[in-house]
């Protein structure tokens, strides 16, 4: 018999050939193996994402779109792209899908590109109320590309001001608004968003990367009906290999394309177009609208046990896949908290909350999310104890190897990679 073909990675092979490298992917699965992965916007995906990854398309150049490339030999990987477009309009309803944006600040990007000139007016979230570096920020190109109006929460409950977003996009009269949040705890009511769009004539673009994996699953409402665009990730609750997407109206399909390629990038990760196209074809069945059930239901329990140990959820709660976490009622700060919860074995990260006193880098809060756990198959009860061990390596770090050796207990029965989900 001849030789086998090669489909895909080898790990032993990695070993014999660089076992460096294949070092640092061991260490990294001991790594999430070893502690509780409490990052909202990370998750685990499938093993069927990691092969698509790791193909034999990430060798071909293929820019332009199915059907209309600048390359030859493109006929293969027009197949996986078309399964990842047809996916995704389907799973989401949407007139019109692209999957080459490589993360979500590029699909952001070209959002922008495709819907405002430099000087326009946007109005957006404001960053330390919850929204993201690319909704104006002045570090980042929205920040010093746009005229940015920046809205936030009511200082009494931490709730989006509608009637103040209506009030700014009246008197500043925006091009385009956008609404969606990286540490906002609560649904958002893009059917009011889209109401002060039509009433001041503006584009409604809603960025949902940390909550698009839970509108796929049926857990929250999906802005898809009410926005002209929205832009996501697949890394997230969605479950799928790191990157972007948009879907948009079909009336703004080809602004969007033309955005995308040529004008922010050149050819895409075919490979993660691929990874995708698995993504989205797993989001659609039964069992993942299970998950995303499941991940809302956690993050719910993880922040009632949360509260009851002090951590006061800012906003009295949450709705979605996480929870942000006020810490001035211990004394203790963000970056503190972080520290010690690494030192226990939980990984979470520091966040700024409302009106955050201290600066970002120190913060007076944390961010807690469900997504990792539940696809590890932890539910509201094991949540429960994760709070529990959550506040007591925040209040009590000296209590650090009891809590190694629960969290240890706890993941004994949950461990991601050792089978399929």
């Amino acid at each position: 018999m001849g030789e086998q073909p090669y489909y895909g990675p080898d790990f032993n092979l990695l070993q014999r050939q660089d076992p460096e490298v294949a070092q640092v992917l061991l260490d990294e699965l001991d790594r999430v193996r070893g502690g509780l992965q409490l990052i909202a916007s990370e998750n685990f995906t499938s093993p069927a994402v990691l092969a698509a990854l790791g193909s034999t398309l990430t060798n071909k150049y293929a820019e332009g779109y199915p059907g209309r490339r600048y390359y030859g030999g493109c006929e293969v990987v027009d197949r996986a792209e078309r399964l990842a477009i047809d996916r995704a309009r389907r799973l989401f309803g949407a007139e019109h899908a692209n999957v080459q944006p490589h993360a979500g600040a590029t699909a952001n990007l070209a959002a922008y590109a495709a819907l405002l000139q430099p000087g326009d007016t946007m109005l957006a979230m404001a960053l330390p109320h919850g929204g993201h570096l690319t909704h104006g920020s002045k570090v980042n190109f929205s920040g010093r590309w746009f005229d940015v109006v920046s809205y936030g929460v009511r200082r009494d409950t931490e709730l989006i001001d509608y009637d103040e977003v209506r009030e700014l996009a009246l008197r500043h009269q925006p091009k385009l608004i956008v609404c969606g949040a990286t540490a906002y705890p609560r649904l958002i009511d893009f059917a009011a968003f889209r109401g002060i769009a039509d009433e001041v004539g503006a584009w409604l673009l809603a960025d949902v990367a940390h909550t698009i994996g839970l509108m796929a699953g049926g857990a929250i409402p999906s802005a898809v009906p009410y926005a002209d665009v929205v832009t996501f990730t697949t890394h997230k609750a969605l479950r799928g290999p790191r990157g972007g997407g948009i879907l948009c109206t079909a009336e703004l399909a080809a602004k969007i394309d033309r955005a995308v390629f040529p004008f922010i990038q050149g050819g895409p990760l075919m490979h993660a177009v691929a990874a995708k196209a698995v993504a989205f074809g797993e989001a659609s069945r039964p069992e993942f609208r299970d998950y995303a059930h499941k991940v809302v239901a956690n993050a719910q329990a993880l922040c009632e046990a949360l509260a009851v140990e002090g951590m006061r959820p800012v906003s009295g709660g949450t709705e979605t896949h996480l929870a942000l976490i006020d810490l001035r009622p211990l004394e203790v700060t963000g970056a503190e908290a972080e520290r010690r919860c690494a030192d226990a074995g939980i990984t979470l990260n520091r966040n700024a909350i409302p009106y955050d006193p201290e600066p970002p880098a120190i913060t007076s809060g944390v961010r807690v999310g469900t997504p990792c756990v539940t696809t590890q198959g932890m539910g509201p009860q094991e949540l429960k104890e994760v709070g529990t061990l959550v506040a007591q390596a925040v209040r009590y770090p000296d209590t650090v190897v009891e809590i190694r050796e629960r969290v240890k207990a706890l993941l004994a029965i949950h461990q991601p990679y050792l089978s399929e989900y």
